[in-house]
C-alpha cells in the first residue's frame, strides 16, 4: 500500500510541461505515458566552465566541503517506510566535494536573471506545434487562453479528498505561475529573498550551474552529503519519525486536507529555518525537491553488481524513451501518510521539462 502510494506521489513528476497543462485543462486526468524525444545532448551538463578545487582551502561562501568516504546509499533495514526503488542498498565511495549549505534562493538567481537576461521554461510562450507531436493525431488546438505559460502549484482541499491515488484533486496548472510569481500572477517573491528559488526546471538549473561555473550533484553525492557522515539513520537526524516538525518543512496534519503548521510553515520556508546535518546541511530534508544530474531507473539499483561503486554518476541513459532525472530531499508536502520523502534515501524521478512549486536545487563543485 505505502509503494502504492508513493509511486502516485511521484508519477506528478512524471508529467512533461506541456502534457501536464494538456490534460489538466483538456482531459480532465493525468496519465505518464507522454513522449519525450530530447536527448541528452540539449540537456548536457556544462562542465567547461566549472571551478576545479585542490584543497578545501578557498572554500567560497556558502558551501561547505564534504569529506572523501564510503556509505550505504539506499533504504536502511530500519526504514518501514522504504520503496522498492531505493533497494538494496549498497557501498559507494565518494571523492570529496564541495556542496551548498542550502538550496538555491530567489535572490541568488535573481542575479543570474539580471545578469544574463535568462528565461525559465516555466515563462516561456507554448509552442503549439512542439506540443502537438506529444498528443494524439487529430487532437484539436485548445483555446488561446489555455495555451499560456505557467506551472504547477498546490491547492488545499480543505473537504478532503475521496483517496490519494487522484493526485489531480491537489495539483492545478497555473497560467503565469513562475520562480517570480510562485502561486501564480498575483504573487510576488518580494520579501522571500531566502526562499529557495521554485518553479526551476532542469534545464533552467543546468543554465544557473554553467553561469555560476558548478554543477548540479549526482545522486549519490547527494545522498552521501545528506547523511551528514552518519551510519544506518533513516533520517538526518536519526530514526524518530516523531521528530520530523522540528527538523525538517514538511506537511503536518492531514494531508491534503489541512497543514497545521505545527512546523511553522504550510509552503517552502526561509533556507536555514531548520537544523543542519552534522556536515552543516540545511533542508536536505523537506522544503523543496532538489534536482541531480543522474538519469532515474527504478531498476537501477537492483542492477548494480559491484562490491563498492565509485562516484557513480547513475544509468547511463533515460528508460522506456521517458527521460527523468533523480530529485532528491522531499518537499513541504511530503507526509507520512502520503509522500514520506524526508528520509535520506527517498528518490523520485522527474521530466527534464516538468517544473512546480515544490522543486528546486543546490549546486555543487568538484575537486
Amino acid at each position: 500500500m505505502k509503494y502504492s502510494l508513493e509511486k502516485k506521489c511521484s508519477e506528478i513528476q512524471h508529467q512533461t510541461r506541456s502534457f501536464c497543462m494538456f490534460v489538466l485543462f483538456i482531459i480532465g486526468s493525468m496519465v505518464c505515458a507522454c513522449k519525450n524525444d530530447k536527448s541528452e545532448t540539449s540537456v548536457t551538463k556544462e562542465k567547461e566552465n566549472t571551478i576545479r578545487i585542490k584543497s578545501k582551502d578557498s572554500i567560497p561562501s556558502g558551501m561547505v566541503w564534504i569529506p572523501e568516504g564510503t556509505f550505504f546509499q539506499g533504504a536502511k533495514k530500519s526504514d518501514t517506510l522504504a520503496m522498492a526503488h531505493e533497494m538494496p542498498r549498497h557501498s559507494v565511495h565518494i571523492d570529496s566535494f564541495l556542496i551548498d549549505i542550502h538550496e538555491v534562493t530567489n535572490a541568488q538567481f535573481d542575479k543570474f536573471v539580471q545578469e544574463t537576461k535568462y528565461i525559465t521554461l516555466a515563462e516561456r510562450p507554448v509552442d503549439w506545434e512542439e506540443l502537438r507531436k506529444q498528443l494524439p493525431p487529430g487532437t484539436p488546438k485548445p483555446a488561446d487562453s489555455i495555451l499560456q505559460p505557467g506551472s504547477l502549484i498546490f491547492k488545499d482541499r480543505p473537504d478532503g479528498v475521496a483517496n490519494l491515488y487522484n493526485f489531480s484533486q491537489w495539483w492545478e496548472w497555473k497560467n503565469g505561475a513562475n520562480w517570480k510569481h510562485p502561486q501564480g500572477p498575483e504573487s510576488d517573491i518580494l520579501g522571500k529573498e531566502n526562499y529557495p528559488v521554485v518553479h526551476v526546471a532542469y534545464e533552467d538549473a543546468l543554465a544557473y550551474c554553467k553561469w555560476a561555473g558548478r554543477e548540479l550533484p549526482t545522486e549519490a553525492q547527494w545522498e552521501y552529503a545528506a547523511t551528514g557522515g552518519e551510519k544506518n539513520k533513516v533520517f538526518f537526524w536519526g530514526n524518530q519519525l516523531e521528530a520530523v516538525a522540528a527538523m525538517a518543512n514538511t506537511y503536518t496534519g492531514d494531508f491534503p486536507k489541512n497543514d497545521d503548521k505545527s512546523d511553522g510553515y504550510s509552503n517552502t520556508a526561509p533556507v536555514k529555518t531548520y537544523p543542519a546535518n552534522n556536515f552543516g546541511l540545511y533542508d536536505t530534508a523537506g522544503n523543496v525537491w532538489e534536482w541531480t544530474s543522474d538519469w532515474y531507473d527504478p531498476n537501477y539499483y537492483s542492477q548494480i553488481h559491484e562490491q563498492v561503486l565509485s562516484n557513480p554518476s547513475g544509468p547511463n541513459q533515460p528508460i522506456n524513451g521517458r527521460p527523468e532525472k533523480v530529485i532528491k530531499g522531499g518537499s513541504f508536502l511530503c507526509n507520512d501518510t502520503y509522500c514520506a520523502s524526508f528520509r535520506i534515501s527517498a528518490r523520485m524521478g522527474n521530466s527534464l521539462d516538468s517544473s512546480s512549486e515544490h522543486k528546486g536545487f543546490r549546486t555543487i563543485i568538484n575537486k
